[in-house]
């Protein structure tokens, strides 16, 4: 089998995380996948190129994808390797596919300063994501949120004066950093963003033999919880930049059991529902459906709320 070229980003993080996928496609079980050899090349896209504008004002979601798609197309990579809640929720290009999901890590948020309840009148927290604003803000108004953009080593040193960064545990796991984590937050108290803790491997359709490497290290509890998930954030428009968040988890019965929410960007408002059934993408798209139709969930999606 030919070298396998994993496209990535170039943060310690990303790297990290493409390490990882390379650890795991050589320990695979399968006697194919246990003879792949890997090559990273590193890909820098738009989430790095301009480290200092909001996520929302460089394209979303996609802003960390675009280019690593790009270098699968062009014949430059073979897989690429993606933090899923930085997929949006289709691509651009249908000669590309999520082929695996490696078992999913921890996908809660940490606080990184000081926990919650230590967290004084009018404290300020530090996060990019709307989703974590909007959910503290409605468990605590009296917060303070300042804008948070970097790798992760930039946003762990900007921690405010007697407040907290908000990030996810996962990214402190995979680099040896949980010792700072002053609370990692439930998922009853933070539902995470789409694909948190998870990674997708992305190649081409065609290319058999990426693909068979790829799904030698797929988890299919994993694969199906994030098929779940971005179903969700599918139905419900997948390019909003409202708060969205979601966490599936698959039952002892094999059911996938799917929470989800939409927000105002004030935190005032707060729409969580869950449902379970055994197809993921039917289960994401009705839970969706229900909370946009039958909650009222349609007019924060039209953006009518205020913004922190």
């Amino acid at each position: 089998m030919p070298t396998l070229r994993v496209a990535t980003r170039g943060s310690p993080l990303a790297l990290r995380q493409a390490e990882l996928v390379a650890e795991a496609l050589a320990l695979a079980d399968s006697s194919a996948a246990a003879l792949v050899a890997t090559e990273l090349v590193v890909v820098e896209t738009a989430g790095d190129l301009h480290r200092d504008r909001p996520i929302n004002a460089i394209g979303g979601q996609g802003a960390f994808v675009a280019a690593l798609e790009q270098a699968l197309l062009d014949g430059r990579a073979d897989l690429a390797v993606h933090s899923a809640k930085d997929l949006p929720s289709s691509f651009g290009s249908d000669e590309l596919a999520i082929m695996s999901v490696p078992k999913r890590a921890d996908p809660r948020d940490a606080l990184v300063g000081r926990a919650l309840a230590e967290l004084g009148p009018g404290a300020h927290v530090a996060t990019g994501a709307a989703r974590r604003r909007a959910q503290l803000a409605w468990l605590r108004p009296d917060l303070r949120f300042e804008e948070l953009r970097g790798n992760i080593s930039t946003r762990l040193g900007k921690v405010p004066v007697a407040g907290a960064v908000v990030t996810a545990y996962a990214a402190l796991e995979r680099l040896g950093l949980t010792r700072l984590a002053a609370e990692v937050l439930t998922t009853s108290v933070m539902l995470p963003q789409v694909g948190q803790g998870a990674l997708a491997i992305q190649c081409r359709v065609r290319d058999e033999v990426a693909a068979e490497a790829a799904r030698s290290i797929d988890d299919e509890a994993s694969h199906r919880c994030l098929d779940a998930e971005r179903a969700f954030l599918g139905e419900l428009g997948g390019g909003c930049e409202l708060p969205v968040g979601a966490y599936a988890v698959v039952g002892s019965d094999g059911a996938v059991e799917l929470e989800g929410l939409i927000a105002s960007l004030d935190g005032t408002v707060l729409l969580r529902r869950a449902m379970s059934g055994l197809d993921a993408f039917e289960v994401g798209r009705a839970l969706a459906a229900e909370i946009r139709d039958g909650c009222g969930g349609a007019e924060i999606l039209s953006g009518a709320s205020g913004v922190l």
